[in-house]
């Protein structure tokens, strides 16, 4: 993958750039290609070799076409609750390290859920604002608009996600109870009509 002069680019864990140069440097005896990146968030130049964009993770931004996307991925009430927190941590820093923005929307809603119900540790604390950070200023650089905005559009979302989810634990919760009255009637109705037979051919007999 290659970039151009004006690009727009996700660097994992540092959050948008923009490619204003690719230039040659000469560092330690060896020379090699460069892409200047401007940050966004913190106005700083970071100078990325051309020939380790992959091993680095660095990919252009979403498109505009995909916002919509990523908004329903956040609504859509799946949740990842893994109670072990030595698991959980390796998961949820696995996915910050892949510069995917889908995979920092899992961990804005993994443990934006779990801080509902405990405290997060100081480590998941900083990795939840880092997660929300990183999902809020690319989709408002993408979409052109305030982050004051998409934060709220994201905090909605994880309203209706929360929701969802909700609604399904509760489907899930009902079924067994459902399915065992559904059972007993049938039990029951069974043997009504057993009992029906019985008093009708004791009539007969008699």
């Amino acid at each position: 993958m290659a970039f151009d002069v004006g690009d727009k680019v996700i660097y994992p864990n540092h959050g948008l750039g923009v490619v204003e140069t690719i230039e040659e440097k000469t560092i330690m005896g060896t020379t090699c290609g460069f892409y200047m990146l401007r940050m966004i968030s913190s106005d700083t130049t970071v100078l990325v070799p051309v020939g380790n964009i992959e091993s680095v993770g660095l990919r252009r931004a979403v498109s505009d076409d995909e916002i919509d996307r990523l908004y329903r991925r956040l609504a859509n009430g799946k949740i990842d609750s893994h109670q072990n927190w030595k698991g959980r941590f390796k998961d949820n820093s696995d996915k910050m390290r892949s510069g995917s923005i889908r995979d920092a929307i899992e961990v804005l809603k993994n443990l934006t859920f779990l801080s509902l119900s405990k405290s997060l540790s100081f480590r998941e604390k900083r990795m939840l604002d880092r997660a929300k950070f990183l999902v809020i200023s690319e989709i408002s650089e993408v979409s052109n608009e305030p982050a004051e905005s998409v934060e709220e559009r994201v905090d909605k979302a994880l309203v209706r996600c929360f929701a969802s989810k909700a609604r399904a634990e509760a489907r899930a919760a009902a079924a067994p109870r459902a399915k065992k009255t559904a059972k007993t009637a049938k039990t029951a109705k069974a043997s009504t009509r057993s009992t029906s037979r019985r008093t009708s051919m004791a009539v007969r007999a008699s």
